[in-house]
């Protein structure tokens, strides 16, 4: 299949989009949404894919999701109807005045970051050297760059609008949704995935061309609160509990080679996130992750023994653990009927792509939506060194994802005989 991509407009459409600060905030992570200025991007989004012709757009209120629809071209097929997601808020790092670099026909050289003294060099990042030849955004070496996952939607929308101007193309009829705070975890919870109708959906949210994912983490989160006892050193002798040394003791418990900087691959870790606090009190907060579902509740138990210890050596409940699931892995619904991932990988073939398929050490609002009825694998959208200064994107990466999106629903009237 061969598609006619406009780079200039998809390169425009991204720019435009890295620019918005949508900078979620995990502090009001019960707020929808939980920065205000997630709302005020929503809000041109909808006024742009009105413009372009898409049909049904509309804000949601409820959830702070941006929906839209492509209408069916062709009703000689029993078409199903596709889904494509990707969300509006940008990571933990500084995003206020975002000022992308465009950097054509990329040498392999050094690349400096604005005139901040950051630079990318290939010698550190030796995912560079993919690139040579090509049109790469950068950061100024001051903020992120926001590829994650403003990259995804101007690819939906850049496809989106090519449907609609090519309404030669046959298909069934097509969705769009673009929500908030993924990057805070809890942006797919509350989306209406009966009222979007589709039979399955794809994330644009991966990274490095070629990414295909159905597999995530099991997460939770864990909260351990030890209360203490303050003594005079003086005398604290068989008097004094030490609240930091027993959240220490604990975290002293897990094994220490199951950190994220230790694992890699399909390798679970438990991930210490913060510690405060002082002699009377004090406070550690945990990532816990793994693919596996049953090592998954192996850690949530081990994190629970090892306060459970502490409380027995002091004869009371001085350690609380506090642990709540965040999301699980999709792949344990998606390999019951992987049509979708087929679908992806002959669209991958359809425009020259071969798929790399790999579990994802994290998680995407594929991760829920799945579990609320809508299988929803993930697909590249193109970023590198996501969530800080040092991000970038390829736009020749961004076009081939946008084709992507074209060969899926192109290649959707055969999905009966997938």
């Amino acid at each position: 299949m061969t598609y006619q991509i406009k780079e200039q407009e998809l390169l425009n459409r991204f720019i435009a989009y890295a620019k918005e600060n949508t900078r979620s905030n995990e502090a009001n992570a019960d707020q929808v949404p939980s920065s205000p200025n997630q709302v005020a991007f929503a809000k041109k989004l909808v006024e742009e894919l009105t413009t372009l012709g898409f049909s049904d757009v509309s804000y949601n209120k409820k959830d702070s999701f941006v929906t839209a629809t492509i209408p069916a071209t062709d009703d000689s097929k029993n078409y199903p109807t596709i889904g494509f997601f990707a969300h509006v808020d940008t990571a933990d790092f500084n995003a206020e005045n975002v000022q992308p670099q465009i950097i054509e026909n990329y040498d392999g050289s050094v690349i400096p970051l604005g005139d901040s003294g950051y630079v990318l060099d290939p010698d550190e990042f030796d995912s560079l050297n993919k690139y040579v030849g090509q049109t790469l955004i950068t950061t100024d070496g001051t903020t992120l760059l926001g590829a994650d996952d403003k990259a995804g939607i101007a690819e939906i929308v850049t496809a989106g609008k090519y449907l609609i101007d090519h309404p030669e193309i046959k298909h069934g009829e097509v969705k769009v949704a673009f929500g908030p705070d993924e990057e805070i975890g809890v942006g797919a919870d509350r989306f209406d995935v009966e009222g979007f109708a589709a039979d399955f959906a794809y994330t644009m949210d991966g990274g490095p061309l070629g990414e295909l994912e159905f597999e995530t983490f099991h997460a939770a989160s864990a909260v351990i609160e030890v209360a203490g006892k303050n003594i005079h050193p003086g005398s604290a002798k068989d008097l004094m509990i030490n609240a930091l040394q027993v959240a220490i003791d604990i975290h002293n418990q897990l094994p220490e080679n199951e950190r994220p900087e230790n694992t890699e691959g399909r390798e679970g870790f438990f991930h210490l996130m913060g510690m405060d606090g002082n002699v009377e009190a004090a406070k550690s907060t945990y990532i816990i992750r793994d693919h596996d579902r049953q090592q998954f509740e192996n850690r949530k138990a081990a994190i629970q023994a090892a306060a459970d210890n502490l409380n027995e050596f002091y004869g009371r409940k001085i350690a609380t653990v506090t642990l709540n699931d965040q999301y699980y892995n999709m792949g344990e619904i998606i390999e019951k009927d992987m049509r979708p991932v087929t679908l992806a990988e002959n669209a991958f073939a359809a425009v020259n792509i071969q798929p790399d398929i790999i579990a994802v050490r994290g998680g995407t609002d594929g991760s829920k939506l799945t579990y609320m009825g809508l299988p929803t694998p993930n697909l590249f959208a193109g970023g590198e060194n996501m969530h800080g200064r040092f991000e970038y994107v390829s736009l020749q990466t961004m076009v081939k994802a946008t084709e992507v999106i074209l060969a899926i629903v192109e290649g959707a009237g055969d999905y009966d005989r997938l």
